[in-house]
């Protein structure tokens, strides 16, 4: 085929590998079965990680980590910098975001069973990880300065009480100093800027150089790995990965739009007292304190029977031998999985719904003993019903009928202009919503970005109909 017959990104891909060849890059081709989103949620992560750096760094053009202006700088941010709201919202649902995704993550790779051999480390040095995102979260939920953030940190410091009186010291001097307010701020702010993220880099860079050595997972439905063709990561995979990031980033942007920040009060010695309840992330944990059995001197057995869950799951691979990885094979594992998680929703939401509030035994008993039966009893029926079906259900079979999600690397063009209009239509967004919320609003900048947004709308809509029906035509020939 001659270059005037390729498509344009055909022509770039052999105008940049006949110059520099870069298309022979070191990345190893992706299988094709891993062309869905599932499968790139540790890439999200990063994405999330990188967004947070650039942003965090927009804000420390501003931001003063002290205790008398580290409040009114963050304000300063959000009502005199243009976007500043926007940033400073998109910083923390940013962070919500990657929270979410590296618990989805790990879920996924439990459940799928990717820490076999010889991917141990790649789940140990990945648990680690998730563990460091959440203290990168608890470090910087401080720096805003806020009475509810504060009180928050302080009940968190609190609880390292139950360690060993000599680790107690030198642990709350490394996080908190000599005690003074001002100390902890700028330790806070030294651990979320530094010491955290740098070490979160190095991280990534080892995780990324042994998924480079080990490669993608072949699927836990037990498929044979010659089955499944390679994709080269440029252009395919690359233009794949920005579609999924687009979209990931457009919806951040425009929730921080259509949602921007609200500060609570600045902390001063004399602000109100508040019920003390840290964010959504660690309200499960703070909730299972609250259970009458745990309260007061009972703390120390919540925190042993919390660290000796992380331990097994930091240690998982080194007991779980088996070489079956198919969930459907696995009930007890994938039982104990699914009540993971309806555990973890169901106290986050309890704990939200009862600030402040001692629960009783029998009633922690009923609520945590019930989900688990629950969940048991429908997943011991899920499988029962499975057993006698004549086909098995298989991870590829979910697969295959959803092969839409191939879609964008399968059109590459359509892919880059559905990016390009995705960007214009969030950027819009924000602006529309910016000059809606001022009080005195540019009216021609309001209804040029009315314009462009309802525009960009109907261009995706329009583009989407088409790629939907591509896919149709597609699996009608096939």
């Amino acid at each position: 085929m001659s270059l005037a017959k390729k498509g344009i990104v055909d022509r770039i891909q052999a105008f940049l590998d006949t110059r520099i060849g870069f298309t022979e890059t070191i990345l190893r081709p992706v299988p094709s079965h891993a062309m869905n989103p599932f499968s790139w949620l540790g890439a999200i992560a990063v994405l999330a990680f990188f967004a947070q750096g650039l942003t965090g760094i927009l804000m420390l053009f501003y931001y003063i980590p002290t205790t008398s202006e580290a409040y009114s700088s963050t304000i300063h941010v959000i009502r005199s910098v243009p976007m500043g709201s926007v940033i400073e919202t998109f910083h923390l649902y940013m962070a919500y975001a990657m929270i979410i995704i590296v618990f989805l993550h790990l879920m996924r790779n439990y459940f799928t069973s990717v820490q076999k051999r010889p991917r141990e480390a790649m789940w140990v040095v990945g648990f680690v990880m998730g563990t460091i995102v959440l203290f990168q979260a608890f470090t910087g939920y401080l720096l805003p300065w806020t009475v509810l953030a504060k009180s928050a940190t302080d009940v968190g410091i609190g609880f390292l009480g139950v360690l060993p009186p000599q680790l107690y010291i030198f642990v709350k001097y490394l996080i908190a100093g000599v005690g003074t307010n001002s100390q902890e701020l700028y330790r806070f702010f030294v651990f979320h800027v530094v010491v955290l993220p740098f070490t979160l880099l190095l991280l990534i860079v080892l995780k990324l150089y042994m998924f480079e050595i080990h490669g993608a997972t072949d699927p836990a439905s037990g498929a044979k790995p010659g089955d499944a063709k390679p994709v080269k990561w440029f252009p395919d995979v690359l233009l794949y990965m920005l579609m999924i990031s687009g979209v990931f980033v457009a919806a951040v942007v425009v929730a921080s739009a259509l949602f921007p920040l609200q500060l609570p009060p600045e902390y001063s010695a004399n602000a109100p007292a508040v019920v003390v309840q840290p964010d959504w992330y660690f309200l499960w944990q703070y909730q299972l304190l609250k259970f009458q059995v745990f309260a007061g001197p009972g703390e120390p057995l919540a925190l042993a029977v919390i660290t000796m869950g992380a331990l097994l799951m930091f240690f998982l691979p080194f007991f779980d031998r088996k070489k079956e990885r198919n969930p459907m094979n696995r009930p007890v594992y994938t039982t104990l999985g699914v009540i993971i998680i309806a555990e973890l929703v169901v106290l986050t939401i309890w704990g939200y719904m009862t600030p402040g509030q001692t629960i009783p035994n029998m009633e922690a008993v009923g609520v945590v003993g019930g989900v688990a039966l629950v969940v048991a009893a429908l997943l011991w029926l899920t499988f029962k019903l499975r057993q006698k079906m004549t086909g098995p259900v298989t991870v590829e079979a979910v697969k295959g009928r959803m092969r839409f999600l191939r879609t964008p690397f399968t059109h590459r063009g359509p892919t880059l202009v559905f990016l390009a209009i995705l960007a214009v239509a969030s950027v819009s967004m924000a602006t529309v919503v910016g000059q809606a919320t001022t009080p005195q609003p540019d009216i021609a900048s309001l209804l040029l970005g009315l314009a462009v947004l309802f525009g960009s709308l109907y261009a995706l809509l329009r583009l989407m109909r088409r790629l939907v029906m591509d896919y149709q035509a597609m699996v009608t020939s096939s």
